[in-house]
């Protein structure tokens, strides 16, 4: 009820997984490359763990999206089941047809085998994902690997995925479930925000919720977030939500400390210190609007909305150069700025230890992704989209981002740009024996680069880099609305680069539409072409403060 007083569309703090805000932290990226890398490796059981509410459901859907066509899943989220309900389940959920009433656990297991037989036979894959897994008796999970042990000579029919609360780690360290631990073939332990991903989580909701002005939440308040949540998100959202009902019931507009501890004492019991500011009568009023809310999550695994197609851009493939009629504001290059993610405009977190001081070229190039589609997956998670099989340019456009393509650039460049890129990687001779193999440029300094291939990091010193890199790249970049889509268009898309234009070089307004380009790009070190094409765009966005992700500039450990 309060979303229409802070100018928003919606409530921006619902505990319902809404896809619109879809948050990838730099641990829930790192918990996805983990299952997606134990999927590809062919059987076995792979495991995600974390505390209630630190996000497993979100790594779980962004996980199920990028699962390619020839999967076949069977999702189970209440495990309280014995062992043959569990594989009526399965059953079920794979859709093979029912079995007799009172049929015997083999007969489900005969019936499960034909099944992962034919789909083997026809090229599938077949994931089973449980979730709530710590719900798991001991007996159900000694019959869930006995499932594993269906296979053929070269495969295993069935992957397995555990998804749980810390308790199951300590479920599966039983000495009885020894077998099934040993099979786990990947596992991630998901941890909470840390208190600037906390800030950049709550910029982020507030952002796709329609926010057009400054936050309502002061530094103090951010940081209270933080502290009373402990960086949960879900806690996060009970307390951020209380406190804008509370704000609004005063008919205030701002959010400060006291009032996120008072939300505290009220959502989670925590104690808070008095404050003659907080008003109680507000709060009574706050809490009877909020007792029809519901706090039930609503599981969304599946799904993902329409859009149009575009081709990828060429790098550098120049918008109309017209100067357009209207007279500039800051309306456009603003929206757009609040429209992305919060998330993108910091640079990473600090490179995991999983990057070592001694890797080198040869090794990147044999580990690096020969697949180009999930090259661009894991690129666009850190632009907080989730894309899944089919065309990848075609996904990001939905999200309001472009590919870009560039050869010849140099490490100058990279750092310049100072943005996450697909790097396309030779052989030591230049050559690629396919279309190249690609990496994940995640941190940049004077001497080293970090490059992400799935769940793990290589760092190398740049001398080794440039032996399997011949200056190809590939990146996305956030468009401006209607840019490159029409005529008219067209013309909002040269409204907001001269917006953009105003507010990085001020003093060059006078001049004509093109030189006014070209001066921003001299400014820029690009080349000088009075054109704005992607790379221009890149820079333009970075000037007016356009929120996309950003290389971490030191490679500490």
């Amino acid at each position: 009820m309060y979303a229409s007083y802070f100018g928003l569309s919606r409530e921006p703090f619902s505990l319902a997984p809404d896809p619109r805000f879809l948050f990838m932290s730099e641990r829930h990226r790192e918990a996805l490359a983990h299952l997606l890398y134990g999927v590809g490796g062919g059987g076995g059981f792979v495991l995600l763990t974390g505390e209630i509410g630190a996000g497993k459901t979100t790594v779980a859907r962004g996980f199920l999206e990028q699962l390619p066509p020839h999967c076949a899943v069977a999702y189970i989220f209440n495990p309280q089941l014995s062992a043959i309900e569990l594989l009526q389940t399965v059953c079920s959920e794979f859709a093979i047809p029912a079995l007799p009433a009172g049929a015997s656990v083999k007969a489900h297991i005969d019936a499960l085998n034909a099944f992962l037989l034919d789909g083997h036979a026809r090229g599938r894959q077949a994931l089973l994902v449980i979730d709530e897994a710590q719900a798991l008796d001991p007996p159900v999970l000694e019959q869930l690997r006995l499932l594993t042990n269906l296979e053929t000579a070269e495969r295993k029919l069935l992957q397995i995925v555990l998804i749980g609360q810390p308790e199951l780690r300590q479920l599966l360290a039983q000495p009885g479930l020894e077998q099934l631990a040993q099979r786990v073939v990947a596992r991630y332990h998901l941890g909470s925000l840390d208190a600037a991903e906390t800030r950049q989580y709550v910029a982020h909701r507030l952002s796709v919720a329609g926010l057009k002005q400054a936050s309502p939440f002061d530094a103090g308040a951010l940081a209270e977030l933080h502290r009373a949540s402990a960086g949960v998100p879900r806690r996060i959202n009970l307390l951020a939500d209380r406190a804008m009902l509370g704000a609004y019931g005063q008919h205030r507009m701002g959010i400060d400390r006291q009032m996120v501890r008072h939300a505290a004492q009220e959502v989670l019991g925590q104690v808070a210190a008095p404050s003659s500011r907080w008003v109680a009568g507000a709060w009574a009023a706050g809490l009877l609007a909020a007792a029809g809310l519901s706090v039930a999550a609503v599981w969304w695994l599946r799904g993902g909305a329409p859009g149009a197609p575009v081709a990828a851009a060429s790098a550098e493939q120049a918008a109309p150069a017209s100067a357009p009629a209207s007279s500039p504001t800051s309306a456009a290059v603003a929206a757009l700025a609040g429209a992305s993610s919060s998330t993108a405009s910091t640079a990473l977190s600090v490179v995991s230890s999983q990057a070592t001081q001694h890797d080198s070229a040869a090794v990147l190039w044999a580990e690096a992704l020969s697949d180009e589609g999930q090259a661009w997956r894991e690129l666009a998670l850190r632009w907080q989209v989730a894309i899944g099989e089919g065309d990848p340019c075609e996904a990001a456009q939905r999200a309001q981002l472009a590919c870009v393509r560039h050869a010849g650039a140099g490490l100058k460049m990279l750092q310049q740009l100072a943005r996450p890129a697909l790097l396309i990687l030779r052989d030591e001779a230049g050559v690629a024996k396919d279309a190249g193999r690609m990496a994940v440029l995640v941190a940049l300094d004077d001497r080293h680069a970090v490059l992400q291939v799935g769940a793990r990091r290589f760092s190398l010193p740049l001398a080794e880099l440039v032996r399997v890199w011949r200056g190809e790249l590939a990146t996305l970049v956030r468009t401006p609305p209607g840019w490159r889509t029409g005529a008219d268009a067209d013309a909002a898309a040269r409204r907001w680069v001269q917006e953009a234009l105003d507010l990085a070089l001020p003093s060059a307004a006078a001049l004509p539409w093109a030189q006014r380009v070209a001066a921003f790009q001299v400014l820029q070190g690009l080349p000088a072409d009075g054109q704005v094409g992607p790379l221009t765009l890149m820079q333009l966005n970075r000037s007016a403060g356009v929120d996309e992700p950003r290389l971490l500039p030191s490679l500490e450990r």
